[in-house]
């Protein structure tokens, strides 16, 4: 890394026509935040999610095309990425991965088919054919959104026990029980929420019992109690993610939650805001402007006193200083990238 720099920030696009991205580029954080983006390290199509290995020594991606793909890659000591290798994800449009904590599985999304993958990771960060997979089904009231199935995310519980898989399409939360040996998973608990929320992503609280989920559609955050050890998921609170007085066109993108607990962020994309609620008591803090046009993911540096914003309908990506009131402010200007859709601190 540069002298200055304190960390790194793996930056996935959309690189189709309509973009200058031509894969995942890197960014390097210097120690108040301010990013320098540099050039690609990775040259793959539409790389809309990113996921680090627990030890850091494998990044994976999706190709979020119409048959779908993850892609494994080596990270190099200077942060460059070589490209392992790739396995299909038998779904169509992936938007979403993550790593098991035990980092023997990749958990895949795919959201126009409405599935989630299970692919065992071998030595070296080498992908495995898939081992299992679980088709979704049920449609919500939104005749737009909600035709079909449409798995938006999927992620382990903290101790890895079990799966939580967010479909936007059927208003459901699925718990899946995890096979740590197999990697399959077994449907324990389907959760319903209001009808036409189209859940998106959720966030587990540093303690590890209740979380926070957005819902895209309503531009909503709900608090949710979970028990570790049954994985039951029990709906609290529901609170808007927008004022009162907006009459625009909006929808909540990501959720994520401070590194020490006590905040929660999510974004707005249409508003372009970013609202802050305060965990102690699920209390709005305030509503923020994100910097960015089009906030579709936002993400903590990994001491989570910065927060960054990144706009994809904007092409630039704004970092802020997280006050120990869990207000926003800038800290510099935006920093330029080309359609960007995640961001990976490292």
């Amino acid at each position: 890394m540069p002298e200055d720099a304190q960390y790194r920030v793996y930056v996935g696009a959309y690189t189709g026509p309509e973009s200058a991205a031509n894969g995942i580029r890197l960014a390097f954080a210097d120690a108040a935040g301010r990013l320098r983006c540099t050039d690609t390290v990775a040259d793959t199509y539409e790389p809309s999610f990113l996921a680090l290995a627990p030890d850091g020594a494998t990044l994976f991606a999706v190709n979020e095309v119409a048959h779908g793909r993850v892609v494994a890659f080596d990270v190099r000591p200077d942060g460059t990425l070589a490209e392992i290798n790739s396995q299909p994800t038998h779904g169509s449009a992936p938007c979403h991965l993550s790593v098991h904590p035990s980092g023997r599985f990749l958990l895949t999304a795919n959201y126009l088919s409405g599935n989630v993958v299970v692919h065992p990771i071998g030595e070296g960060g080498v992908l495995r054919e898939a081992c299992h997979a679980v088709q979704h089904s049920g449609q919500g009231p939104d005749k737009d959104r909600q035709e079909g199935p449409h798995a938006h995310q999927i992620v382990p519980s903290p101790d890895g026990r079990f799966v939580l898989a967010a479909d936007l399409g059927t208003d459901a939360v699925y718990v899946y029980a995890f096979d740590a040996d197999t990697g399959h998973m077994v449907l324990k608990h389907e959760v319903a929420w209001e009808a036409g929320t189209g859940p998106r992503h959720l966030a587990f609280h540093p303690d590890g019992d209740r979380g926070y989920l957005v819902g895209e559609l309503t531009s909503t955050i709900t608090e949710f109690e979970f028990d570790p050890d049954g994985g039951t998921v029990r709906p609290g609170r529901t609170l808007p993610l927008l004022p009162a007085d907006f009459a625009g066109t909006s929808l909540a993108a990501e959720v994520v939650v401070s590194p020490d607990g006590r905040f929660v962020f999510a974004s707005n994309r249409g508003h372009d805001s970013i609202a802050v609620f305060s965990a102690a008591g699920f209390e709005p803090v305030g509503i923020f402007p994100a910097g960015v046009r089009g906030p579709r993911h936002i993400a903590l540096s990994p001491q989570g006193d910065v927060l960054y914003a990144a706009g994809e309908l904007s092409d630039t990506i704004q970092a802020f200083a997280v006050s120990t009131t869990g207000a926003l402010t800038p800290i510099t200007d935006p920093a330029s990238s080309p359609t960007p859709v995640c961001l990976l601190p490292v």
